[in-house]
């Protein structure tokens, strides 16, 4: 700033010939400090806050290791007692009105459900029903299952927000071998990114629920 302020000084030579080194430097220093002091007068600029998976859930629920093979082995042991109870469609169809299966699936379930009231993603507006969708409540997830695998990570970076606005836990699955071919597993698939649980009131959501702490699974009609 220094350098700035003598190289302008020097353009008025005709004043500055006059004057000597030492008021040269008097008026440079005061210039300075006028500078100084008006930068501290400005209010500092206040940037909005973004909000982020890290800012809304604090504490995720991440699995690895002996709790994830836990987890995973109490689902598949859950998906078994289910299907035996329920064998009227094929199984790939049954595990569909199960579980919302990938990343597009699942954001697709959860921007339809409704966001909680003062959460930072507000619910849709304009939507329209049918008369037959009114009569039935939305589709609701009791949780979401991620893959911390996932590459490139943007894939997944939306879905605990969504997830967070409409009070849905989220789960993350770390695995050496890669989370997504441990939820893949689960769904008869080589690899998922992201598997949804609907909320049907069957065993499944009961097992969940008792691992994420009584989480309530009130079933619902597609």
């Amino acid at each position: 700033m220094g350098v700035r302020l003598l190289m302008s000084a020097i353009k008025w030579k005709p004043f500055m010939l006059q004057l000597n080194s030492l008021q040269k430097l008097c008026i440079i220093f005061t210039v300075q400090c006028k500078m100084r002091a008006k930068n501290r007068n400005k209010s500092p600029v206040v940037l909005p806050q973004i909000a982020t998976a890290d800012h809304i859930i604090r504490l995720p629920n991440s699995y690895e290791g002996e709790s994830l093979l836990h987890l995973l082995n109490s689902i598949q042991r859950e998906i078994k007692s289910a299907r035996l109870a329920d064998q009227s469609l094929p199984h790939k169809i049954w595990l569909k009105q199960q579980f919302s299966i990938g990343v597009n699936d699942v954001t697709r379930v959860l921007e339809r459900m409704p966001a909680v009231h003062g959460s930072f993603c507000s619910p849709p507006q304009n939507t329209t029903y049918s008369s037959r969708n009114a009569k039935q409540p939305p589709l609701r997830l009791q949780a979401i299952l991620i893959a911390t695998d996932c590459n490139p990570r943007g894939l997944t970076k939306h879905l605990p927000i969504l997830a967070s606005s409409r009070e849905v836990p989220v789960i993350f699955v770390k695995d050496k071998t890669g989370g997504s071919f441990k939820l893949g597993e689960i769904v008869n698939l080589k690899t998922a990114m992201a598997i949804g649980v609907k909320a049907r009131g069957n065993s499944i959501n009961k097992m969940l629920g008792e691992i994420l702490g009584g989480n309530d699974c009130v079933p619902v009609n597609e």
